[in-house]
């Protein structure tokens, strides 16, 4: 069975980014998260909608 969200660590790894930009990303307007109490998850498919949208060319 495929996972349906990431954490943000997780979203850190897949990016090639560091921890506190992933942070960051996941608390910007309009990026995709679920919250549950105090854990921040990213939904794997609106995720991948949403860097489809903004890595359109400008």
């Amino acid at each position: 069975m495929e996972k349906t969200t990431m954490s943000v660590q997780e979203l850190s790894a897949q990016m090639g980014i560091s921890l506190p930009k992933a942070y960051a990303l996941v608390k910007s307007p309009g990026f995709p998260t679920i919250r549950i109490g105090t854990r921040i998850l990213i939904p794997v498919d609106a995720y991948k909608e949403w860097l489809l949208k903004n890595s359109a060319h400008r």
